[in-house]
């Protein structure tokens, strides 16, 4: 069988080609700003964090928006997922603005969370970097301050915690942090002040009362740490009931478990770890798994900018 294109005897035009200075139009790829000699081979997000600066405007990014992503994955516990939108968020935010800042407070605790405390540190860094007296800056201070005592750092911690305070009187958190590191250097009744003003500051969670238990210990009052640490004691068994009641929707059985059909939902007495950063109020601390209440672990406060 014949082909009919072959019978047509049509010649296809192979065009006329254009100029050899013509420019307007090439297939050899743009000249991106970043020195390819420079870039790790193996950091992926290398040419498409470049690609986003070149094809998408600062001005076509909500930021704000961009940032409550980021906080919706640490609200879901996906936090490499965001690292990397805080990042993104602080890269398109106005330099050195409040939002930039915001975003780079929770990129490091995104990072805490993950027990990456070098990045973490290096977050907050950049945050305070940025403004050492904005509303952030207490937060940056006395994350910045956990970060560095998870990574045996605790002098400069201590130095941050302290900071933190003076950013903000009114940060109980901060009050904790900086009581926590006194105790740590020996200096119990100037703790014990620290944790008076952290309870007095609306920060009432067992862990408090334990550490300010030990303070008082440290500095020869032993009646009244034993008096403090039976109260612990009784805050964490009613928040462990509390929590029981929350899950299965049954008052707690005998011997505080929960009724038939129940779980307890233990609550872990770790009062500093990392929360989640974003707006509306301050928080921190960890739920256990569901079973049997975890035991109390010593540990800094650490958050994000103003709790999730």
């Amino acid at each position: 069988m014949t082909d009919e294109r072959d019978d047509d005897g049509h010649e296809f035009s192979s065009g006329q080609g254009v100029d050899a200075d013509y420019d307007a139009f090439t297939l050899d790829p743009p000249e991106l700003g970043e020195d390819p000699s420079r870039v790790d081979p193996v950091d992926s997000r290398a040419l498409t964090d470049e690609l986003d600066r070149r094809n998408i405007g600062s001005e076509d990014v909500d930021v704000e928006q961009l940032i409550d992503v980021g906080l919706s994955y640490m609200g879901i516990n996906r936090f490499e997922e965001a690292t990397e939108t805080f990042e993104r968020a602080a890269r398109f935010a106005e330099e050195d603005s409040l939002e930039a800042q915001e975003a780079w407070v929770n990129k490091g605790a995104a990072h805490a969370q993950l027990e990456e405390f070098d990045q973490a540190v290096g977050a907050y860094q950049e945050a305070l970097r940025i403004d050492e007296e904005s509303e952030h800056a207490a937060t940056a201070e006395t994350n910045l301050a956990y970060a560095l005592w998870e990574s045996g750092r605790s002098e400069q911690a201590l130095e941050h915690a302290e900071r933190a305070v003076e950013a903000d009187p009114r940060f109980a958190e901060a009050w904790y942090n900086r009581g926590f590191l006194l105790v740590e250097r020996g200096l119990a009744e100037d703790a014990v002040k620290c944790f008076d003003n952290a309870i007095r500051l609306g920060y009432r969670d067992a862990g408090v009362l334990e550490e300010k238990a030990r303070a008082l210990e440290e500095a020869g009052e032993h009646e009244q740490a034993e008096e403090v640490a039976d109260r612990a004691e009784e805050l964490r068994r009613e928040t462990e009931e509390q929590l029981i009641e929350e899950q299965t929707g049954q008052a707690p059985g005998p011997g505080g478990q929960a009724g038939p059909g129940g779980q307890p939902g233990g609550r872990g007495g770790q009062p500093g770890e990392p929360g989640a950063g974003g707006r509306g109020g301050r928080s921190g601390g960890r739920s256990g798994q569901d079973g049997e209440a975890e035991g109390p672990e010593r540990e800094l406060q650490g958050e994000g900018p103003e709790g999730f």
